[in-house]
């Protein structure tokens, strides 16, 4: 995969993660379905893509409320 594409696909992740949810359980599922979801198209570990994408929407949610809500 080309490294404007990888580039493209980790932006599009973290645009998703900006997308919060309103309690800790959305702003977790939310954030791993993203996870899940760029996983999925880099060939990574879904249950790895899972975990940090949950943990950092939860993460980036709580420093940040004003942009999640």
């Amino acid at each position: 995969m080309h490294k404007l594409s990888i580039a493209g696909l980790c932006t599009a992740g973290l645009i998703a993660l900006g997308a919060c949810g309103e309690t800790t359980p959305e702003q977790a599922l939310i954030g791993a379905g993203a996870g899940v979801a760029t996983a999925a198209v880099l060939n990574g570990s879904l249950l790895a893509g899972a975990v940090v994408g949950g943990a950092g929407n939860v993460v980036y949610c709580k420093e940040n409320p004003g942009k999640c809500n």
